[in-house]
């Protein structure tokens, strides 16, 4: 049972000019799709696959010798994650419950922000920053390489992937100038609303 990678959930000029549609066309439709070919070639004819792929991500995190399954698991599935994460006309402020769990936890809404904005600009090397929910409180946390909060039973909100070639073509080494275009202009948070819904549920 193949994993297929989702469609995009906008156009690939659609983050213009935060994110360019040459980034995205390399990103989606090199880099994700990558990951999702050499995932599929690697559990074909595996227990792993009749299993979702969040399932066999969490049954590899911690098995030495399954790092390849895992590695092109975690890495298709945070791919597809940060797109939701991101849409046209985003960035502002989360409004409901999770607003308000924002200011219980981190205080206010600009201080995670500021969290999320050093989580992903001082991640060494390739990586991932996220807003996760994990024991009954919010939490903001960077991986390095392919690893995911899934992997540690923490519930992700929101990502920012921060390997180069998420922004390298727009942004050349300014990853702090990316981190902050995509926290103002394009943060979904209608998709972190609905995860921390689901997350209570």
């Amino acid at each position: 049972m193949a994993y297929s990678q989702p469609a995009l959930p906008y156009a690939e000029n659609a983050l213009e000019p935060c994110i360019s549609a040459k980034t995205i066309g390399f990103h989606y439709g090199k880099h994700h799709s990558t990951y999702v070919k050499k995932f599929n070639e690697l559990v074909s004819g595996t227990p792993y696959d009749d299993q979702g792929i969040e399932d066999v991500i969490v049954a590899v995190a911690n098995d030495p010798s399954k790092a390849a399954i895992f590695n092109n698991g975690a890495q298709a599935w945070n791919h597809t994650f940060y797109w939701n994460s991101l849409t046209p006309n985003g960035g502002g402020k989360p409004a409901g419950p999770l607003a308000e769990k924002i200011d219980a936890d981190f205080g206010s809404y600009d201080k995670l922000r500021d969290e999320l904005a050093n989580a992903a600009a001082t991640q060494f090397g390739s990586g991932w920053a996220w807003l996760v929910l994990d024991k009954g409180s919010l939490q903001v946390v960077k991986t390095s390489n392919a690893m995911t909060p899934l992997a540690n039973g923490a519930f992700p909100l929101l990502t920012l992937d921060v390997w180069e070639h998420a922004y390298y073509l727009d942004y050349q080494n300014r990853r702090p100038d990316y981190v902050a275009t995509v926290l103002d202009e394009l943060l979904n948070w209608k998709f972190a609303e609905s995860n921390f819904d689901e997350a209570q549920a």
